[in-house]
């Protein structure tokens, strides 16, 4: 078999292309992510779950009284960048917006899983009990979404970073 130029063109250049992706994603994303207990995680875990007492107090507290805790859901959310939570068309966007922020993966990732998780606030109160909770967040409907459901959760995200990201005693108790 013999490769012809522009395969062998197009096939280097998606190589370097992914290994670009890769190398911004992980020189704005903390080493901390992945060490021995992953501390960068738990304490973005920790600042989602303070951001959301802030912002939503009901949903904190309904998972206070199922007992389910940030760690069991928003610890995949951190740790994969919401790419297992949507569809890989809207990854794309989502990733391409925090490669144009600057911190985007560091920072504006935590405003965006604020948004993400306040976005299901009706579904999330319905559950009643532990089991049905978790099983929602962890399957989050999204396979059916696209450009206009990510425009949206974006925006959203934006105004929660405009109105937190400089003023910290807003989100800690």
């Amino acid at each position: 078999m013999t490769w012809s130029l522009p395969f062998l063109w197009s096939s280097s250049l998606n190589l370097w292309t992914s290994a670009a992706v890769v190398s911004v994603v992980f020189s704005t994303w903390s080493s901390d992510n992945y060490t021995f207990a992953q501390p960068g995680i738990q304490i973005k875990v920790k600042a989602l779950e303070e951001l959301v007492s802030r912002i939503d107090e009901d949903v904190h507290v309904h998972f206070q009284k199922c007992e389910v805790e940030y760690l069991q859901f928003a610890f995949r959310w951190m740790n994969n960048l919401l790419m297992r939570e949507l569809p890989l068309r809207c990854t794309i966007r989502l990733w391409d917006t925090y490669q144009a922020e600057s911190e985007g993966f560091s920072h504006f990732h935590l405003y965006v899983c604020a948004a993400f998780l306040i976005k299901w606030r009706k579904e999330i109160l319905s559950m009643l009990d532990f089991q049905s909770l978790l099983m929602l967040l962890q399957n989050l409907p999204t396979i059916h979404w696209g450009n206009e459901e990510v425009g949206l959760l974006l925006a959203e995200a934006y105004r929660l970073k405009y109105m937190f990201a400089d003023a910290p005693s807003h989100y800690k108790r």
